[in-house]
């Protein structure tokens, strides 16, 4: 049997689309969840009400169906909105993990002590102040170990974009499985390739965690 290393070069440059993919899904992801989740704690009914909707719709349905919505759906009237893959899988994984995380974001705020509210009350801070000074620097502590387990589930989800046509790792995988078979080492190198991917996520979290313990 041939070794496998002939497979690499396609499925390298499935691993540059799917390490950026990855970036992007993961920056959107953490804005979308640091803004849901201090709008999840807003006195404004309307402003609580909409977010909470968006929360529970990509909470409550496939990130497949949510992605196969963003990219067949979103370019037919009454849309009429055309995006490549690569942004279709960006906004579909960002916005999926981004409602998870939201809710993260929204336990770690109300986690907070609230003598340390008291104390910008005291202090004369504005609700924009205590919020940006106070309580967001220590939930951004307490999000990190969490918003880390998401991270590593976006990664495994990037799979998904090779079925709306994105050349990531897993689209190159299945194109020389039809091209040149040899099925076992194909997806072998591919499993090996998400793990080696996936377990240095997996010890930032760790030592994150660490980190918090002894803090």
């Amino acid at each position: 049997m041939l070794p496998p290393f002939d497979l690499l070069p396609t499925l390298v440059r499935g691993l540059r689309v799917t390490i950026g993919l990855t970036l992007a899904a993961s920056t959107l992801a953490l804005i979308v969840a640091v803004i849901a989740g201090v709008a999840r704690t807003s006195k404004n009914p309307l402003i609580s009400g909409i977010v909470g909707f968006y929360v529970e719709l990509f909470r409550g349905t496939s990130v497949l169906v949510q992605m196969f919505w963003i990219f067949f759906v979103l370019p037919i009237p009454p849309f009429n909105i055309s995006l490549s893959p690569f942004l279709a899988g960006v906004i579909a994984l960002g916005l999926n993990v981004g409602a998870y995380g939201s809710e993260v974001v929204r336990g770690a705020i109300q986690a907070i002590s609230r003598s340390q509210i008291e104390a910008g009350i005291a202090l004369n801070f504005t609700p924009t102040q205590r919020m940006t000074r106070i309580i967001l620097p220590q939930a951004m502590v307490r999000i990190l170990p969490p918003f880390g387990n998401l991270l590593i589930e976006l990664l495994k989800s990037t799979a998904l974009v090779s079925l709306i046509t994105l050349s990531d790792l897993t689209f190159q995988a299945l194109t020389l499985r039809q091209t040149v078979g040899r099925t076992t080492e194909v997806f072998a190198v591919l499993l090996i390739m998400y793990f080696l991917l996936a377990y240095p996520l997996t010890l930032g979290v760790r030592w994150v965690e660490g980190r918090r313990v002894w803090a």
